[in-house]
């Protein structure tokens, strides 16, 4: 699946568009298990890791993901 680009003359905060955006590929199935690393989220959406950080900081309020020290950033729903 195609991943939706940052833009920023959107009216939202960068963050915030990279969260949508992979809340839309958890929902669509394309995440299903492990999310890819905050640096290879970074390259893919074109934003630094802080943005993705960021980003990645919503889901995790939404209760979308979990992360786990150590191990990555995981579907909420995946884990046992």
């Amino acid at each position: 699946m195609q991943v939706q680009p940052v833009d920023p003359l959107r009216g939202s905060h960068a963050y915030i568009q990279v969260a949508d955006d992979v809340a839309r590929r958890i929902a669509s199935g394309e995440i299903t298990r492990r999310l890819p690393s905050e640096q290879a989220l970074a390259e893919e959406y074109e934003v630094c890791c802080g943005t993705v950080r960021h980003g990645m900081a919503v889901l995790r309020e939404r209760g979308l993901i979990v992360t786990i020290h150590g191990r990555g950033t995981f579907v909420a729903a995946s884990m046992p």
